[in-house]
């Protein structure tokens, strides 16, 4: 699975709140991976002007991951707010490194004040947009062709999101992880971050001023797990469409759009990942591995395991055992050098049998 990959625009002045709330629930969203492993859904990076860290409002120091001229493509650019971003120079610079990347990434996020990074651009004219309250009557003086509307806690139109602030940071994570994972997933998220439930049930509430159509995510959450637990059964997409209600064309296509792979490189890596596992499992040849995580024989099991690892299983398997060897050879000198293992309290030796 390709995680999504979420630039956190920082500067002199940034809002802490506004960047780490919206950071920390986007980085808690994980799906099941089978085998008691989660896979993260995002990858979170900070952007700074220069390499050198920021300083937040409240004085904290941020060290950013790349800059504005290093940073690789992005699926999301998240702008927070700050009194830095009022000053020209700096929602200037934004403003023109949006508008270079606009093209190529999917959606653009404006977290309460981070509007005057964006507006400039042009690209929320004729816009509906939301803001915090402080900042609306100057932002509509400002840049007239949006129409804000403050009393809206957020705000989707088109590949652009704004919201109302830190308050409502929380809010806006969790409907971009619904919009690209479901909302079992986002469910489960909001869990941790939001205190009232919904009802007696302990059901936690989501966002509900964004609406966004029913995801194919939904389906894959559960399906992920399953092709885990059944690497040996036909996991071809025709079968994989039927296990989630889906036409073969159509599951290809969600598919793809959720986890950047089609489902035969996933599954293809998820089988050579858990054969590569089995590798160290002793007395276990190839022809039974290739068969336990559902390769029709060993040599397209080598062909992939060689195509995904760069090396071949015997290779593999022999610088593993190779590497076992020595550690139990290292252990073994340690023993007759001591009368018992390095680290193991005297008070536990056993002795020595006649």
């Amino acid at each position: 699975m390709n995680q999504k990959r979420i630039g956190f625009l920082g500067f002199e002045g940034v809002a802490a709140s506004e960047l780490t709330r919206a950071a920390d629930v986007l980085v808690a969203a994980t799906l099941d991976g089978g085998y008691g492993n989660r896979i993260s859904c995002y990858e979170i990076s900070t952007i700074g002007f220069t390499s050198e860290c920021f300083r937040a409002e409240s004085g904290i120091a941020f060290c950013p991951h790349s800059t504005l001229e290093t940073a690789s493509e992005l699926d999301t650019i998240v702008i927070p707010g700050g009194d830095g971003l009022r000053r020209s120079l700096v929602s200037e610079t934004i403003a023109e490194w949006v508008l270079a990347r606009v093209n190529e990434t999917r959606r653009v996020v404006a977290v309460g004040g981070g509007i005057y990074g964006v507006a400039p651009t042009g690209l929320l004219d004729g816009r509906e947009v939301t803001t915090h309250w402080r900042y609306a009557s100057d932002v509509a003086r400002c840049f007239p062709n949006l129409r804000v509307d403050p009393r809206r806690h957020l705000v989707k139109d088109g590949a652009f999101y704004t919201s109302s602030g830190p308050s409502a940071a929380i809010d806006l994570s969790l409907a971009l992880i619904e919009e690209d994972y479901g909302r079992n997933v986002a469910s489960v998220v909001a869990q941790e971050f939001v205190s009232a439930p919904m009802n007696g049930n302990g059901q936690h509430k989501l966002p509900s001023t964004l609406v966004f159509d029913s995801q194919p995510a939904d389906r894959f959450a559960q399906l992920i797990p399953w092709i885990m637990r059944n690497l040996h059964e036909d996991l071809s997409i025709n079968a994989l469409a039927r296990r989630a209600c889906m036409s073969p064309s159509h599951f290809n296509r969600a598919f793809k759009s959720v986890f950047g792979n089609t489902p035969a490189e996933f599954v293809e890596t998820l089988r050579v990942n858990e054969a590569r596992r089995r590798l160290s499992v002793p007395k276990r040849t190839l022809d039974t591995i290739a068969a336990s995580v559902g390769f029709s024989d060993a040599q397209t099991f080598q062909r992939a395991f060689e195509r995904r690892l760069g090396a071949k299983p015997r290779s593999y398997l022999k610088n593993f055992n190779g590497r076992s060897m020595a550690a139990s050879a290292n252990g073994e000198a340690a023993l007759s050098r001591t009368g018992r293992m390095s680290g193991a309290p005297e008070a536990v030796a056993a002795p020595t049998q006649d």
